[in-house]
């Protein structure tokens, strides 16, 4: 929803601003398109369905309503642990997901977002039961993992989307729960490229 707005704050497109102000395209509020069967991802951004009015919330530019289109589309996964283990499905998923987003035809842009966490250690939870990495086995710490998984994603996940933006971070999940970026600077300059880059295609488009 975020990155909606974001590409509405920088104006990088005149098309796309206007075509949001004036409701054409929203946010979809529907877990699919009208009418056809596909999962709609984790933020879609499409043709509002003509008749229907746009719902417009306090404090946000982009307004949401049911879609006929899929003009952008994201979904994001998030890595904190066990990265290997799960890495096929992950990318299977995010490969699925662009099929999904397609469904209604045109040629929309998608979008991955990838988190991966690279601290030196996490706990995960079963209940009340904790689950802390040892870094031996089945239970590596995540930086013991994170370069594979941002390799194999990037090989076999990245090249089915337009763009594809690798988010790396620190978590422990441990009270306090501290939460850093692991470069902050290159994470705001790689978004904001992205952006860009959405906000320069969706203007060329015919």
């Amino acid at each position: 929803m975020q990155l909606y707005e974001d590409l509405f704050t920088i104006d990088r497109s005149s098309k796309l601003v206007k075509e949001i102000k004036s409701g054409i395209l929203v946010l979809n509020v529907a877990n699919k398109l009208q009418g056809i069967r596909a999962r709609r991802g984790d933020g879609t951004l499409g043709e509002i369905v003509p008749g229907e009015t746009p719902i417009r919330d306090a404090g946000y530019a982009v307004a949401r309503g049911k879609i006929a289109t899929v003009v952008i589309g994201v979904e994001v996964k998030i890595l904190a642990k066990a990265m290997i283990k799960q890495i096929d499905r992950v990318i299977n998923d995010l490969r699925n997901q662009v099929v999904q987003f397609r469904r209604g035809g045109g040629q929309p842009f998608c979008v991955g977002i990838v988190g991966i966490n690279q601290a030196d250690h996490y706990v995960s939870f079963e209940g009340d039961r904790p689950w802390p990495t040892t870094g031996k086995g089945g239970y590596l710490h995540p930086i013991q993992e994170a370069a594979e998984a941002e390799r194999r994603l990037l090989d076999l996940a990245a090249p089915s989307y337009s763009e594809f933006l690798v988010l790396r971070y620190k978590a422990t999940n441990e009270k306090p729960y501290p939460f850093e970026w692991v470069d902050f600077g290159e994470t705001r300059l790689n978004y904001a490229a992205v952006l860009t880059r959405i906000s320069s295609g969706f203007q060329q488009r015919s």
